[in-house]
């Protein structure tokens, strides 16, 4: 036990959601060293994981006691490089995550009193010169390790560790690293996601990309035993024997073809239960994915629906010339997308949903002012969802068998219905708890009647997520929204497609430009395609001859739709 911190907020105030209900929010404990993990165990306690802190604690929800109960910073066998000078380190990177995923067994007060935990334990470049990277681009190698341990509740502690897997691949970008228990014909296992480690971008821009390789981690869906079995080699104990490609040499692979998935979440709708991932996407298409047993979600062969919209162009690009390709990424430039998905073959899965699926005109012209490092690159519309429950309780009206999906991006958290199997969302996108924060967890109390939401200290990470709300409050934070009343007894269908007038979009198009600040209006004229950059400059003026607003009302439709995609 290292010590005990009171940290709760009196004082709740009450906010409104999208549909009359009506929650009051609470401060539980703030300024914790990037929480990334938060669930509610059968103790009736909130345990969180620090990304950077690399603490493991407790916190009661109803006093705010916070008590940790393991210290793993010794573990990590490089500095927090996220303090030092990089004139000092010579600018080493710190990994995207730290001390990530937690999951507690089910059994843990009964006689399995078992938490498991994954950590980046050791940087490969850490005794380098340097950055430590390698050459051209060509990735920081970090390694991850799973770890159970043992909870002792009397001295309030975690230890004897034993580790069931210490090279999981990692870096300092896209290291998913969500964890989970969740049962399979009745049995429990440990799932665990592993992104594709930036391989294609950025500082990784050279690194391959080995999403779509069976025998590699990278871009996966993990399964391990929660107990080892009667194998013979260590390591091999954990691996279920059953695992879909395990035929010539035990594999942990569940799932492949994933991008970035830090949500997972299991529940049982229809009476069927499934596990669910969310996955942030590239320049568009943010996923949720319906996991299965040895299916392929695509990545980077199909980003978000095998629609189309990515023909053309790859999950990255880059102003470096050194790097292969179009796009100057390893990323494959993809020809066809519907032509990929048929070459994967019947074990290809498409998204239950795909947030922001951008035109290929607006992704081409991001793509091309991100080559060419243009000092207009646009911005785009994305969510960037770092975990995903499901809300399963009928104690918020019409809230039952929801996706539950917190958003770096624009704090919020986002609510999507699914239809009554579970195969499909059967409502339009609701946002709530809209903030200048960015959202990292969420837990949500046995009884349904309050959600838990954990916030970044940091305002930026790497990447399409590193847009953040201005003036980031509540860092560090654990929140607290208790259901009090209201609300709608079902949720809305999605709406039919949106009809504007001329005249309608004229008017609303002109607001959005007026309203955007000078540098926000650069942007966002070099975001349009060029048949619309005139228009644009046409609603800057304070007045229009008859002329131009006969012209700016042809086109002003097509430039919404434009405005509206960043």
């Amino acid at each position: 036990m290292v010590g005990v911190v009171w940290t709760i907020q009196t004082e709740a105030q009450t906010i409104t959601g999208p549909l009359g209900e009506q929650f009051t929010r609470r401060v539980l404990a703030e300024k914790l060293s990037d929480p990334w993990e938060v669930t509610y165990g059968p103790d009736n306690c909130l345990w969180i994981t620090e990304a950077r802190g690399y603490r493991v604690s407790r916190l009661n929800p109803t006093t705010g006691a916070r008590q940790v109960v393991l210290d793993l910073s010794k573990n990590r066998e490089f500095p927090r490089y996220d303090k030092i000078p990089d004139s000092v380190d010579g600018g080493k990177p710190w990994p995207q995550g730290g001390l990530m995923g937690l999951a507690l067994h089910p059994q843990l007060l009964t006689g399995k009193p078992y938490v498991y935990l994954t950590y980046i334990y050791r940087f490969a470049g850490a005794n380098q010169p340097g950055k430590g990277s390698a050459p051209n681009y060509g990735g920081n190698f970090f390694t991850t390790r799973l770890v159970r341990y043992e909870y002792d509740a009397r001295a309030q502690t975690l230890s004897r560790p034993l580790i069931l897997c210490d090279t999981i691949p990692g870096s300092n970008d896209h290291n998913a690293g969500r964890l989970l228990i969740a049962p399979v014909a009745g049995r429990n296992y440990l799932f665990y996601s592993v992104g594709d480690l930036g391989a294609g971008q950025f500082e990784n821009g050279g690194r391959p990309n080995h999403a779509q390789s069976r025998v590699s981690y990278e871009g996966k869906v993990l399964r391990f035993h929660t107990e080892p079995d009667a194998d013979q080699a260590s390591f091999d104990q954990w691996i279920p024997n059953d695992n879909p490609f395990s035929a010539n040499r035990q594999s942990a692979v569940w799932s492949l073809g994933h991008r970035n998935a830090q949500g997972l979440a299991y529940a049982v709708v229809g009476g069927t239960g499934r596990l669910y991932a969310s996955e942030h996407g590239a320049f568009s298409d943010d996923e949720v994915n319906l996991i299965e047993r040895g299916k392929n979600y695509g990545h980077p062969l199909v980003l978000g629906f095998a629609d189309g919209n990515y023909n053309g162009l790859a999950a990255a690009a880059s102003e470096h010339a050194s790097l292969p390709g179009r796009w100057h990424t390893t990323y494959p430039t993809i020809s066809s997308e519907k032509a990929n998905a048929a070459l994967i073959g019947s074990s290809y899965r498409n998204p239950l949903a795909s947030l922001y699926p951008l035109s290929n005109q607006f992704l081409t012209t991001v793509l091309d002012r991100t080559r060419a490092h243009t000092p207009d690159e646009p911005t785009w519309n994305s969510e960037a969802p770092s975990s995903l429950a499901v809300y399963t309780s009928t104690t918020i009206p019409g809230w039952q068998n929801s996706l539950l999906i917190p958003a770096l991006k624009k704090g919020k958290l986002i609510r999507l219905k699914l239809n009554d199997q579970g195969t499909s969302v059967a409502s339009d996108t609701l946002m709530y708890f809209r903030g200048p924060v960015r959202y990292r967890d969420l837990a949500i109390s046995p009884d349904g009647a309050t959600l838990y939401l954990a916030t970044d200290s940091a305002t930026v990470t790497s990447g399409p997520s590193e847009e953040a709300p201005k003036g980031t409050a509540c860092q560090g934070c654990i929140i607290e929204f208790r259901y009090v009343g209201g609300g709608l007894a079902t949720t809305p269908p999605p709406a039919g497609k949106r009809v504007v007038s001329p005249e309608k979009a004229l008017q609303e198009a002109t607001a959005l430009v007026q309203r955007l600040k000078p540098n926000d209006q650069r942007v966002k004229r070099a975001g349009l395609p060029a048949a619309q950059q005139p228009i644009f400059d046409l609603l800057l003026k304070p007045t229009l001859t008859a002329e131009e607003k006969a012209q700016a009302q042809r086109n002003a439709p097509a430039l919404l739709a434009g405005l509206r995609q960043q």
